[in-house]
């Protein structure tokens, strides 16, 4: 649901976890290959109440969060970032947010996020919720 207390962004914001090895080298990737407007945030470091968005969501899955202030998250976020992009990017990207293949990608960017810790870059830390990771106070 868009926020309707607050002016329209000028970029769309993607936010991720930046405490999550895997999260962080992905988004990496991303920055890397796909053309985005979107400002890229850790939610550690973004003014998460002006988003409209909790700590506890964000460390759960990544965040999209429009220009107008819906949020979209886990793989319909990344199904929003690529429909950004454009060109080629924005067939995946539609594809994504389109029933049965919405369901498929929803599965998953689930079974991912959930072993994120096993994944290439991922830390045991990962496996933590947020406010139990080292260093948070938890």
């Amino acid at each position: 649901m868009a926020r309707t207390d607050m002016p329209p962004r000028e970029r769309p914001v993607l936010v991720y976890d930046g405490d999550c090895g895997f999260c962080t080298t992905s988004v990496r990737f991303l920055e890397r290959r796909v053309p985005t407007s979107a400002e890229v945030v850790a939610y550690q470091f973004a003014d998460l109440d002006a988003l409209g968005v909790t700590a506890e969501r964000a460390g759960y899955e990544v965040l999209w969060v429009a220009r107008d202030g819906r949020v979209s998250g886990g793989a319909e976020a990344i199904g929003r970032l690529l429909t950004d992009a454009g060109g080629l990017w924005r067939v995946p990207g539609v594809l994504m947010r389109v029933a049965p293949v919405s369901w498929v990608a929803h599965a998953v960017y689930r079974l991912v996020a959930n072993n994120r810790q096993r994944m290439p870059g991922g830390t045991a830390a990962c496996a933590l919720p947020a406010a139990q990771r080292p260093g948070t106070g938890g």
